[in-house]
């Protein structure tokens, strides 16, 4: 670890060099500009000077960069969440909530003919809030066959047997909402009175 910061302290000052010299300043005109004397300027571009936040914030905001690329950090990445989608019996899942409790939301992509495997209706606890966005679904839900088109939404207690498939010649796409302890939407259908 100590090494890995000196390698990084050292690389500073060649790179506040360069800098300096790609935007054709000279030493003076980057005192003036930070406050920092030129002999300190040198000894920190040759390696004589030891770089600290003192020194290395004044000289970010004159080169106008930030202060992880005059010490030459490496990139963060990407920040955003790249949900890994699950595939089960030919269906993709695209999970878009992340906790692990409460209601789940899903993507789910259903290529025509999917399921594949075992074609019988399961029950298991929760609650399911269905939207069809295209597509056409076949809903199996107890005794009855339902067929779903694009607008279209079923909720259900998924202690009751059911089974999706796609019959279309198209995917099927659709949104999910999972309650896993039987929790249920709550739908205002107008405004309260206020």
């Amino acid at each position: 670890m100590a090494n890995d910061d000196e390698t990084t302290l050292s690389a500073v000052g060649p790179r506040l060099r360069a800098l300096r010299q790609q935007r054709g300043t000279t030493l003076t005109q980057l005192a003036e500009a930070t406050g920092i004397s030129v002999s300190t300027l040198s000894r920190l571009e040759s390696g004589g000077r030891r770089p600290t936040l003192e020194l290395l914030l004044p000289l970010a905001r004159a080169h106008q960069v930030p202060l992880d690329e005059l010490v030459g950090a490496p990139d963060t990445g990407d920040p955003r969440v790249h949900p890994r989608p699950i595939v089960r019996h030919g269906v993709t899942y695209l999970p878009l909530t992340r906790r692990p409790g409460g209601l789940r939301a899903f993507k789910l992509i259903m290529p025509p003919g999917s399921p594949t495997g075992d074609r019988s209706q399961k029950t298991h606890e929760g609650h399911e809030w269905l939207y069809v966005l295209s597509g056409r679904l076949r809903l199996l839900l107890g005794e009855h066959d339902l067929a779903l088109d694009p607008g279209e939404v079923a909720e259900f207690d998924t202690r009751v047997p059911h089974r999706l498939s796609n019959p279309g010649p198209q995917p099927a796409e659709l949104l999910v909402l999972f309650g896993p302890q039987g929790e249920r939407l709550h739908v205002r259908a107008r405004p309260t009175g206020r």
